[in-house]
Parts: C-alpha cells; structure tokens; sequence
C-alpha cells in the first residue's frame, strides 16, 4: 500500500483503538489533504459526541497513540489545530522509499482491494440502419475507457455492442438493397453512406405502395428466418459492420466483432422471457399488450407505468430484448456486473427493466446492474450537436476535422510529412476523447474544438505534450527511462510535491473503476503533470551543475511521472505520441 491516504487512514484507525478502545477501530479517520500540513484527520470532531469529550481532547489522545513519528513511521509530525484538526506531516524519507517502490512495480502501484469480478460492458451500439453520429461518440468513448480500467484491475470484462440490427425498417432496407443491387449497396454502406440509404429507403417507402407491400412481406420473411432473406440480411449487416469498424480503428477503441452482440442475437429467446413472466404471474394484459407494471413507477396520471413487452400486434420492443439479454447476461454468462453505458434520456426505461428483473429473479441482489448516464452533446448554442441545416453530424466528418486542425496546430513544428500526419492523428482523437472524458459522463458538454485542441489546460494535447516533453529529456541525455533507478533524494519541495503526488496512482485507478467514472482518473493526471511542470521548472535534470545523485534521483521522478502519465492515458484510451 503506497497511497498515503490509505496509509494514514490505517494508521488512524489503530489510535483510535489504542486510545479509545476496539470498537473505535472502524471509524471513519476523515482523512483529508491540508493545506497547512500534508493531510489533515477530522476525526475528532465526529467522534468527540459519541465519546462525551472535547474534539481538542479527543484529538490529543489519538495523536499521542499515533506517536512523535519513529524512524518506521510514515509521518514526521502530528499536531492538533483548531477545535480537533490532526495535522498530519509525512517523513520525506517515507515518500521517498515508496516512491522508490513505485518506481520499480511495472504496474505503477495499481492493485486492487477486492476479489475480481466478470463485468458485463454494453456500450457503443450504433443502429445498423442509419450512419453513426456524434451521439454514438461519447457512449463509445467512455465504455471503452471503462473496459480499459476494469481489465487493468483483474476483471473478467466482456464487451457487448448491442448493435440495432432487427426489427421492421429491415424491411425496406432489405428491399432497397434489392432495387439499386447487391454490389452497389454494399459499397455505399461501406463508405458509410447509411443515412442517406436509409433516407430513400423510406422516401420509397412513403411514396410507393407496391414497395411498402414488398417491404412488410420482407419484415415476414425475415421474423420467419427464411434463408435467401437471413443472407441479404447478412449482406447488409456485413457491410455495415465493416463500416463500424474503421470508425474504431480511427478511434482506437478495442471493440471486434467478437464483442457483437446485436438485437437479433436475443430473438429466440423473446417468446420464452413473455411466456415466463407472464406464467409468474408478473406480466398482465393491458390494453391488448402484455405488460409488466414494476411498483413505484407511475405516470402523469398516477396510474401506474406499464414495461411493454408484448406489444398488442404481437411484436416485441426494446424492453423485451433488454430482459433477455439481463436474463442471458446473469444466467449464461455469470456477470457480477453489468454496466450500460447509454444516454440519459433512456434513464426510465433502464430503471424499469432492472425493476422487473429483479421482481422475476432474473437479477439477484448480488448482481450489479447500472445505467451509466452519458449526457448529450451540445453545439455552442447550448442545443444538440448538428449541422446548420439541422441533421445529425457524421461522425467520421467530425474525426476528420479533429485531425485537420490537429495538423494545422502543430503546422510549425519542423517535421517530415509522414511524421506530421502521424501526430495530427493521434493528437486530434487524442483531443477528443479526453475532453469527453474529463468531464463527468452524466454532464451535457459544449463540443468545441478551440478548447479541446489547446496546449494549455486540462487537455489531451496538454497531456500529450507533458509526456513528449519527459522524452525528450531522456532522449536528450541518451538514457533510456525503463533503465533508471534512482535512488530518490527530495531536497526541494517541488520534488516532493511530485514524489507525493505519484503515490496514488493505484487508489485513483481503482476508485474511478468502482465509481465508473473515468473523469477521476483525468483529474489525477492532469494534477500529475501540472506538479511535473513544476517540477521540471524549478529541479533541473540534466544541465551542467547538478550533482550525479541529484541528476539520478530526478531522472528517476521524470521516469516514475512519464510511467504513470502514459498508464492513465492508455487506461483512458488516449494515445501518446514520443514527441509532439
């Protein structure tokens, strides 16, 4: 254990115990960064009423259990303050010596405090009916960023992308496809033209009926698996999905078509899940639909909220597919947890599903199941990202245009062409997806290029530079950085600064994947750098007058800081060029 919160608030907890007795020993320490020592305990002041004592007595007391700091002992110096502050100094020798051991774990100091588990991600999910657009980019991004974090800590994470591949425009798509050919379809879908496909499947649809006829057989057929149907189906969906997949490979997220898990994959199994609900007793007929009612949802009428899944023409709806894919997630594939990674809007229907799981046991208590909210994404007037006249952005256009700018920012730079577009590249996804994830992922966000392509700031390209500019310190000094040791000396206070701050590394990547917020781990970096630049201004490395214990000791801290920078960064997804 390195991080010195934990640390301490070990440390605490066993005061507590030998002041105040066993039963103490699992208070809460409250242990809180300070800025009039390195960290601060609150824990008098809780525990001061149940105790019948003063806070300042209290505080006393388990500052005398704690000790004046032996030569063991991860602080130098505890003080009382205020009502009942511990005011607690860390032993520079202490940061050092952990620091050193940081230095050493190729895992950066990540474990984890709990037994692994198998975690169900469902995330991305374009509809294999239209083109994907911006709204599919933050859901993509910050599963992804999840899965990373979760199998960095030991997890069993299957990805699932629950891909809109079903249901009656099937129809007409199949029927379009039919009309205009096999190879050009095909090749139309590829390029990733499926809004515009779409759009004359449905004009066709609307306007003629001997297609809209055509297209309901289709549906038929197709519900009924009749094979020449399942193999344009297959045609369609084989295209579409190449198309899917040179989005993420732009991207750089690790969905493949193993991780495809679309609509279709659930339909046999949709009649059983009405069968059985409604055997138990928990699905009703309402209004010719067959429904489930889960308690405690009520509409506008206070009547309460029907779960369709049964649909009074005999369909099935989403509600339907997303209980069989619970039921399969839970029973067939053993999930601890299951996260969906989808917008906001969708929060009721996510709460009722769950709801009716866990009322048919299809979801026991021990598994958890959680909406993780991605809030929508704004364009600057503060409405829905779209283009001037009013449509969904592609999001290819948008990937392109991060990569144009990215290539206009770093214009200046003196590099070979090849070398250019290969930053622009990686600086432009790199800027995207780290201003998704920066922020809180239930958080609407203004999507604007100018901020997100900055230098300066919690951005990808600051973060991006800040590791560059560490290799160019090792490059310049011919040293390579997994090669480096130390020992580490803190002799200035910007050393230490940094030194403390690598510490908790570990607890921030474990806490951002329990909490499923990757926003947490973006913070610590851009913390980490901000330190490191200190750093870098004020403790020079390699300039002529540094003394070689300083020199390794600080090569050192630039080799532990360029570790855990590029770790979070590939935790977060986002790429790292060698230099910029």
């Amino acid at each position: 254990m390195t991080d010195p919160q934990l640390v301490l608030a070990e440390r605490v907890q066993q005061a507590l115990g030998t002041a105040f007795g066993p039963e103490h020993v699992s208070a809460d320490p409250l242990i809180r960064p300070s800025q009039f020592a390195d960290f601060q305990a609150n824990v008098a002041l809780s525990l001061a009423k149940r105790l019948r004592r003063a806070p300042r007595e209290v505080a006393e007391a388990i500052a005398s259990a704690l000790g004046a700091g032996g030569p063991d002992d991860p602080f130098s110096k505890v003080e009382v303050s205020g009502p009942g502050f511990l005011n607690i100094t860390l032993s520079d020798a202490w940061i050092s010596t952990q620091a050193e051991q940081v230095l050493q774990d190729p895992r950066s100091g990540v474990g984890r405090s709990t037994p692994p588990q198998t975690v169900i991600v469902d995330y991305s999910a374009p509809n294999a009916a239209k083109e994907m657009h911006v709204g599919h980019l933050r859901t993509t991004i910050v599963g992804d960023s999840l899965v990373r974090l979760l199998e960095h800590l030991g997890d069993r994470v299957i990805r699932q992308n629950h891909l809109g591949d079903w249901g009656t425009p099937f129809g007409m798509l199949i029927e379009h496809l039919l009309d205009i050919g096999e190879a050009n379809a095909i090749a139309r879908l590829e390029a990733g033209e499926g809004n515009e496909y779409y759009q004359e499947a449905r004009a066709k649809f609307d306007s003629d009926p001997a297609f809209k006829e055509r297209s309901r057989r289709r549906v038929a057929t197709l519900q009924a698996e009749d094979p020449e149907t399942i193999r344009l189906w297959h045609l369609f969906m084989d295209a579409t999905i190449r198309y899917f997949n040179k989005v993420y490979a732009t991207l750089g997220v690790t969905l493949t078509d193993a991780d495809i898990a679309g609509e279709s994959t659930y339909n046999a199994m949709l009649a059983e899940v009405c069968h059985d609900l409604e055997s138990s007793g928990l699905a009703v007929i309402s209004e010719g639909a067959l429904c489930v009612f889960p308690p405690g949802f009520t509409g506008t009428d206070d009547k309460p909220l029907p779960l369709i899944i049964r649909k009074s023409d005999g369909g099935y709806g989403y509600a339907t597919t997303d209980l069989a894919a619970v039921r399969y997630r839970v029973r067939d594939l053993k999930a601890d947890r299951i996260l969906y990674v989808v917008g906001n809007e969708q929060a009721l229907h996510f709460q009722m599903v769950f709801a009716a799981a866990r009322q048919a046991g299809w979801l026991p208590d021990e598994v958890a199941a959680e909406h993780i909210r991605i809030g929508m994404m704004l364009g600057s007037d503060g409405r829905r990202f779209r283009t001037r006249s009013g449509e969904s952005i592609k999001l290819t256009d948008l990937l392109e245009e991060a990569v144009e700018r990215a290539s206009a920012a770093i214009a200046d730079r003196d590099y070979d062409e090849a070398t250019r577009s290969e930053i622009a590249h990686v600086v432009g996804m790199g800027a995207v997806k780290y201003a998704d994830l920066s922020l809180s992922h239930d958080s609407e966000y203004i999507f604007d290029f100018d901020r997100m392509l900055a230098f300066t700031g919690n951005t990808g390209p600051y973060m991006q530079y800040a590791t560059a500019r560490i290799r160019s310190i090792f490059r310049k000094g011919g040293i390579d950085p997994a090669e480096v040791t130390g020992p580490i000396i803190l002799g200035e206070q910007a050393e230490r600064d940094l030194a403390l701050q690598l510490l908790g590394f570990g607890t921030v990547v474990e806490a951002a994947a329990r909490a499923a917020e990757p926003h947490r781990v973006c913070a610590y970096l851009f913390e980490t750098a901000s330190a490191f630049t200190t750093f870098y201004e004020k403790c020079p490395v390699l300039k002529d007058g540094v003394d070689p214990a300083t020199r390794a000791s600080r090569l050192a801290l630039c080799a532990l800081t360029l570790r855990v920078l590029e770790s979070g960064l590939n935790l977060l997804g986002v790429p790292v060029p060698d230099r910029m």
